[in-house]
């Protein structure tokens, strides 16, 4: 088949040297020029506008979008009176879900269809597959089945259809809202490990033990393993954590739903406590403590 892929960051250009090692032939662009840059020398066809990569393609067009959430409606403002009805446009960043229904409500209006595909895979994606949650009409998804088996780690595994617009991007951000409390038990797990210095435990060895056979094994696990081996001790790493939103969202929407969700409610706010090197809270906790209890407080 023949698309465009919007935006070539790291993950867009992944996807689209996936999709030309798979026979396809993406043509790409970036609005900078060291991104288009790069992806020429990874046999992606560069356009250096908009414009010229839609024209670039045979009708219906297909345009496959990776870019930030916070720029979607600016890039389909652009992009909308560029397309024909009949054609399709993927979303494949980590958009809002809600989001995503409005501007697939808005894109039919023009006969465009629009398909959400919750993506993952990381910088892990050009050599394993991607995981491909994809929400749209169904015949439109269908239409794109070439293109989602190629990027998928197989034909026939790790992409499906998973509802009308706007299920794609959910189910993503409830796949990153479990990310983040798998991810936030094995760091407890091993900060408790490493605390107990009594014992002088190889906390890479154990990752490794609990790798093979172990009810814990995964992915995860894995680059856990391959951080720790790479760096025993953390040493430079800064104890703060980035979030890129769906924990947020996930947070909210089991708040709307009524659905208990303590874990990844915590692992969030864990997240946004990591950020505070300073952290009033932890001093009133301490005050606290000496208020009713006489604990004493560790001078700062």
């Amino acid at each position: 088949m023949e698309l465009a892929m919007i935006g070539l960051g790291r993950m867009g250009a992944n996807m689209a040297e996936r999709l030309t090692r798979g026979g396809h032939r993406v043509h790409g662009y970036d609005p900078g020029e060291p991104a288009r840059k790069q992806a020429a020398e990874r046999g992606i066809a560069i356009a250096d506008s908009l414009q010229a990569v839609v024209a670039a393609l045979p009708s219906p067009r297909i345009v496959w979008v990776m870019v930030p959430a916070g720029v979607v409606d600016d890039t389909l403002d652009t992009l909308l009176p560029l397309l024909s009805a009949g054609d399709t446009v993927v979303d494949g960043g980590n958009s809002n879900y809600k989001e995503t229904m409005r501007r697939g409500a808005r894109l039919a209006e023009a006969g465009v269809h629009y398909v959400d595909s919750g993506t993952s895979g990381g910088v892990w994606g050009l050599a394993e597959g991607y995981s491909l949650m994809i929400g749209g009409d169904k015949q439109a998804v269908e239409a794109l089945r070439p293109v989602f088996e190629t990027l998928a780690p197989a034909a026939d595994r790790g992409w499906g259809h998973v509802g009308p617009s706007g299920a794609g991007h959910f189910t993503k951000m409830i796949h990153n809202g479990i990310e983040y409390g798998m991810m936030q038990a094995f760091a407890e797990g091993f900060a408790i490990l490493e605390r107990k210095e009594a014992f002088g435990i190889d906390l890479q060895q154990i990752a490794e033990i609990w790798r093979h056979g172990s009810v814990v094994r995964s992915w995860l696990l894995d680059l856990t393993s391959d951080a720790l081996k790479k760096n025993p001790t953390l040493a430079g790493i800064a104890p703060y954590v980035e979030d890129s939103g769906e924990g947020r969202w996930t947070v909210a929407e089991a708040i709307d739903l009524d659905v208990s969700a303590p874990v990844i409610t915590m692992s969030l706010l864990e997240r946004l406590r990591s950020r505070e090197d300073d952290s009033f809270a932890d001093k009133l906790l301490a005050a606290m403590r000496n208020e009713f209890g006489g604990h004493r407080i560790k001078q700062g």
